[in-house]
């Protein structure tokens, strides 16, 4: 077995593996995204909605001319509670969106790095290789800093492979989120 041969079953594998890796990063990225945007309620937070449902759902039962006093005081707690539950939501909230924030910045690193380290280990070599036919018009654009062609084939370089990977992954995650 050659050389070149040996390239070849190199760059066969590569091409899948740096997809399979920015997939993942877009993924993660999304879910923390996701996640940030969502948060988690805390046991107090539901707690509170409860406590707000039952003294409305009590007010609501005192509809009698007689109760209404006692109704007006169950609806002034609850709008106390309420009160209190929304200060609660929003301390909770920003605390959440700087351990995200944080979260997101490591990932934004971490992603960095390893397109960098992909790009300094495929920089002259190519990632895989592409029938010239499929890529007419692009060939010479896909082949950046891979050596150009072969009979009919395109080598594609690492840096148009990781923008193609980039964009389909961002494409294949809006088609999942709706």
């Amino acid at each position: 077995m050659g050389e070149t041969e040996s390239r070849h079953d190199g760059a066969s594998i590569a091409a899948p593996l740096i997809f399979f890796i920015v997939i993942v990063f877009q993924f993660l990225s999304w879910q923390l995204q996701h996640l940030k945007k969502r948060g988690a309620k805390t046991a107090k937070e539901m707690e509170l909605s409860v406590e707000i449902k039952n003294l409305l759902k009590e007010a609501s039962s005192l509809s009698q001319p007689s109760t209404f006093a006692q109704a007006a005081k169950l609806r002034r707690l609850a709008a106390a509670k309420e009160k209190e539950l929304a200060n609660y939501q929003e301390l909770h909230s920003k605390e959440i969106k700087l351990s995200f924030d944080l979260y997101i910045k490591v990932l934004f690193i971490a992603k960095v790095i390893t397109y960098l380290v992909l790009v300094c280990w495929f920089w002259r070599s190519p990632v895989a290789t592409i029938s010239k036919k499929l890529v007419q018009p692009f060939g010479k654009m896909l082949s950046w800093r891979a050596g150009g062609a072969l009979e009919d084939t395109v080598m594609v370089g690492i840096i148009p492979w990781l923008i193609l990977s980039t964009r389909v992954s961002k494409f294949v995650s809006k088609l999942f989120k709706s």
